[in-house]
């Protein structure tokens, strides 16, 4: 339980694409440095792919707080970052409704939308097939089993971009329950 009820439980941003293959560089002390420069408390980064956990205020809105960040790191670093924010409790539903659970964990990823699509758009991809991989659209998650390389599957940040019209990152099981786990332990 939160001790403090002007602050929303920990926050979780998700910046898709820097620190990939030598391209959008940004050092995790200077990631930190730019969102405590923004504002935000209690800033913690896990592994250099642009995971950031960090406290803001309870009536902040995830869009907002994805714009800000997202301009930050424009005006600070001078590229564009696609940005996804979140809260522990959105991520701790997300991992419970995981429709996968059989599947070897190594073939898990969540794909995080900017928000749910409409269900017109969801209702169009339902039907795309690029067995053996596998996805379910569960409000603003995309659960994938992916039976070989994430980097090889067609279900792509690109291909859910295009198709459902909203902002998307993936990131892998293994560093989802990594969040999950931090997030916990920053909340007692």
């Amino acid at each position: 339980m939160l001790t403090n009820p002007k602050l929303m439980p920990k926050t979780i941003a998700l910046l898709r694409g820097i620190n990939v293959g030598g391209h959008r560089i940004i050092k995790m002390a200077d990631l930190k440095k730019l969102m405590n420069g923004l504002g935000f408390k209690k800033v913690i980064t896990y592994i250099q792919s642009g995971n950031i956990l960090f406290d803001s205020p309870a009536k902040a809105k995830y869009d907002e707080i994805a714009d800000r960040i997202k301009r930050g790191i424009q005006t600070q670093f001078g590229f564009d970052v696609p940005v996804v924010v979140l809260d522990a409790k959105k991520l701790e539903e997300a991992v419970a409704q995981n429709p996968f659970k059989d599947a070897d964990l190594s073939q898990l990823h969540i794909t995080f939308l900017s928000e749910e699509p409409a269900v017109a758009k969801q209702n169009n991809i339902k039907t795309v097939d690029f067995t053996p991989d596998a996805f379910a659209i569960q409000g603003s998650f995309i659960f994938l089993k992916i039976d070989g390389s994430y980097h090889k599957t067609k279900f792509s940040n690109a291909f859910f971009e295009k198709k459902l019209d909203r902002t998307a990152t993936t990131r892998n099981w293994k560093t989802v329950l990594k969040l999950l786990e931090l997030s916990k332990n920053e909340l007692n």
